[in-house]
C-alpha cells in the first residue's frame, strides 16, 4: 500500500500557524454558529436530488439574530434590515444545508445498514480535527424523516473547471484532499464531490462510504501515488494522531463508528506518518469510482 519515494509537494496557500505545529486551531465563529443552527434549527424542506443514490433533500433554516454580529458563514443569505425602530438590530438569515435521513439510506453490501450518516459526520469531525477543513460543517440531528445527517449547503464556484481542477498537481487544498481521502478511506472520491468556492477553499461532499476497515480508497486523485507528502500534510497528520490517541475525537467518533474502524482509521494514519507518501491504488479493488464525474 505505500511504498518509499522522493518527496515532493505545493505549498501555498500555507494554514494559519498552529501552536507547536500540532495544536488544533478553534473553530472560527461562523462555523461553531453554524453547527448551532444546523443542530438546532427548523428544516424546511425545499426539494430532493433527484440523482443522488440516497435521499438526500434540500433544506433551508431560518434565523433571527442580534446585529452587529460576526457572519455566521459565507453562504449565508441576509435579508434586509428592516426599518421598524423595534427591529433595527435584528436580521433574518438563512442557511441552506442538505439532510440525508438515515431511514433513506440504500442498503450496500460492504456497509452496515444505516451508518451512511454517521460516516458523513465522523469525516467532518476527521477533517476539523486535522485542520484540513475540506468538509463544510455537517451534524447529526432528528429532521422532518427521523435522524440523520445535516451538511452546510456549498454554492460552488461554477467558473472553475472541476475536471481540470482534478487533474492539477499544483493545488495544495486538492492535495490536502488526497491526503484527507487515504485517512478516511473514501471508496468514492468522484470529480463531481469537488465543491471549490470563490476564494480558492476547496471542500468536497457524500462522505458516506468512507472508514470501512478493508483498504477500499477509490478516488480520482491518484496523481501523487508514491509521492512523498508534503510538510503540510504531515502536520496535519501528526494533529490528528494526537487527537485519535490522546484527544477527543476518539470519544467523538465512537458514536459514529464501530470500535473497529476507528482502530482501522488510527492505523492508517500511523501508516502515513512512518512512510510519508501518498497510497498507491488497491491491487484487488477498482481503484477509480464508476462514473468518475
Amino acid at each position: 500500500m505505500f511504498d518509499s519515494a522522493s518527496p515532493g509537494g505545493s505549498t501555498p496557500p500555507e494554514p494559519p500557524p498552529r501552536t507547536g505545529g500540532r495544536a488544533v486551531p478553534p473553530s472560527p465563529p461562523w462555523e461553531q454558529a453554524t453547527l448551532d443552527l444546523l443542530t438546532r434549527g427548523t428544516l424546511e424542506v425545499e426539494g430532493r436530488l433527484v440523482d443522488a443514490s440516497n435521499a438526500t433533500l434540500y433544506c433551508t433554516i431560518k434565523t433571527g439574530r442580534p446585529d452587529p454580529r460576526p457572519e455566521i458563514s459565507p453562504k449565508i443569505n441576509r435579508a434586509k434590515e428592516t426599518k421598524n425602530p423595534k427591529n433595527a438590530r435584528r436580521q433574518q438569515a438563512t442557511i441552506a444545508c442538505v439532510y440525508k435521513p438515515i431511514a433513506g439510506e440504500r442498503p450496500l453490501w460492504d456497509f452496515p445498514a444505516g451508518t451512511l450518516a454517521g460516516r458523513e459526520v465522523a469525516a467532518y469531525a476527521v477533517s476539523r480535527a486535522a485542520g484540513w477543513d475540506v468538509v463544510p460543517p455537517t451534524v447529526m440531528r432528528d429532521g422532518p424523516f427521523g435522524p440523520g445527517m445535516c451538511q452546510l449547503w456549498i454554492d460552488y464556484d461554477t467558473g472553475v473547471d472541476l475536471i481540470a481542477l482534478a487533474r492539477r498537481t499544483d493545488h495544495a487544498g486538492l492535495r490536502d484532499m488526497a491526503v484527507f481521502d487515504a485517512v478516511v478511506n473514501n471508496a468514492d472520491r468522484k470529480i463531481g464531490h469537488l465543491l471549490p468556492v470563490p476564494g480558492g477553499h476547496l471542500y468536497g461532499c457524500d462522505h458516506g462510504v468512507c472508514f470501512a476497515e478493508d483498504y477500499k480508497l477509490r478516488t480520482v486523485l491518484w496523481q501523487w501515488r508514491g509521492k512523498g507528502l508534503p510538510r503540510r500534510s504531515v502536520e496535519a497528520l501528526r494533529r490528528l494522531n494526537a487527537e485519535l490517541t490522546g484527544g477527543s475525537l476518539g470519544a467523538e467518533l465512537s458514536g459514529l463508528l464501530a470500535a473497529s474502524e476507528i482502530d482501522a482509521t488510527r492505523i492508517r494514519v500511523e501508516t502515513l506518518l512512518k512512510h510519508r507518501v501518498h497510497p498507491y491504488p488497491p491491487e484487488d479493488w477498482p481503484a477509480v469510482p464508476w462514473p468518475p464525474i
